[in-house]
């Protein structure tokens, strides 16, 4: 009886939350609705920034998806982005990566996620390809994994040659995981300093700060420092360990910071038509003989009902970025009893679902 009765006050409170998780969805959602998509499609440009540059603005967003706010940035952001890995990482890979960065632009995306370390730099030079003729189309993100004032600026300026741009939109701390960390970027002489000074003197427009580790970590320094955007991986496995719809989004969502998803699919691991390699192959973090239990429709779909600004996908070819902006246009909130058992579904899985949480619980 005990047991029922825990499962049951168990059940409830995930019911209770995830009701309140939905609530906060429409809010986001009724906070950017006006004007309407043909209002903005018609000529709207980016808001007024007091003093920042322009804000990016791809004319075909609003017809193409919905769209929120990115946070308090002004910037007004499709529920599905591009994330510049998979294929744009790869070397070698210049004209497909083209090929895709230019379709997600014409096909209404106006967010782009990359790093100074993907690929090797590869990612920021095969984005600053197409940036270089379409800047004003799209919102640029990148990041440093840099936790020095030092080595933060001269990745900042690194980014800048290869992608040809003088500034970013969105530069990021990236992938967080260290309490000690936390203490090394708030340093004197830490990175933090750097992201202020970019901040201040236009280099870059908005800060923010990544993770897909430990949310306890993120949590802290989205509380000591004036940070304004998150990059964080949720999917529909991440209530089952560690979880940063939990722990870490409600304080994201108070201080009213753009959100952003990633690893909605886990690289894929998470989907039924996903067939793992022999184990000996596979990479030993990440090692699974178990195929995913759910659809990539049903990944976006639970992603873009929970209150983030907008979510960030990598794909492999044009055929796979044209699926994720179909089931954007084609978004219709879930409902809690559908969340549910999206995330019962990935219980069997959910190792493979969030390989990149904190595993040794020693740490």
């Amino acid at each position: 009886m005990k047991t029922s009765e825990n499962t049951a006050t168990k059940t409830l409170s995930r019911r209770e939350f995830l009701g309140t998780t939905l609530a906060a969805t429409m809010a986001l959602a009724a906070s950017s609705a006006a004007p309407t998509r043909a209002q903005e499609s018609a000529g709207a440009a980016a808001a007024p920034t007091g003093g920042r540059r322009p804000l990016p603005f791809n004319p075909r967003t609003a017809a193409a998806m919905p769209m929120r706010n990115l946070g308090r940035t002004g910037f007004r952001v499709g529920i599905f982005s591009l994330g510049c890995q998979a294929a744009i990482e790869i070397k070698g890979n210049e004209k497909l990566s083209v090929e895709i960065m230019n379709r997600a632009l014409d096909l209404g995306v106006n967010y782009f996620d990359t790093s100074n370390v993907y690929g090797g730099g590869v990612s920021e030079e095969h984005v600053g390809l197409v940036v270089r003729d379409r800047r004003s189309e799209v919102f640029i993100a990148s990041k440093t994994g840099k936790r020095d004032y030092d080595g933060a600026m001269a990745h900042l300026d690194t980014s800048f040659k290869r992608m040809h741009t003088d500034h970013l939109d969105l530069w990021q701390i990236h992938n967080l995981q260290k309490m000690a960390d936390v203490d090394r970027l708030l340093a004197p002489d830490g990175a933090l300093k750097a992201f202020q000074k970019a901040k201040s003197e236009g280099l870059v427009s908005f800060i923010g700060v990544t993770g897909h580790f430990e949310p306890k970590v993120l949590r802290e320094m989205i509380q000591r420092a004036e940070l304004d955007c998150i990059l964080m991986a949720v999917n529909a496995a991440d209530r089952h360990y560690l979880s940063f719809i939990e722990h870490l989004l409600p304080t994201a969502l108070e201080k009213q910071m753009g959100i952003i998803g990633m690893k909605v699919a886990t690289r894929g691991r998470m989907l039924s038509t996903w067939k793992p390699d022999p184990l000996e192959q596979q990479p030993e973090r990440m090692r699974t003989a178990k195929p995913g239990t759910i659809t990539m429709a049903e990944s976006l779909a639970y992603n873009f009902t929970l209150p983030l600004s907008t979510n960030i996908v990598g794909v492999d070819n044009i055929a796979q970025l044209e699926e994720d902006v179909k089931c954007a246009a084609n978004f219709v909130p879930l409902s809690v009893e559908q969340m549910l058992a999206l995330e019962e579904r990935t219980l069997p899985i959910v190792r493979q679902g969030l390989y990149f949480r904190r595993w040794d619980l020693g740490a």
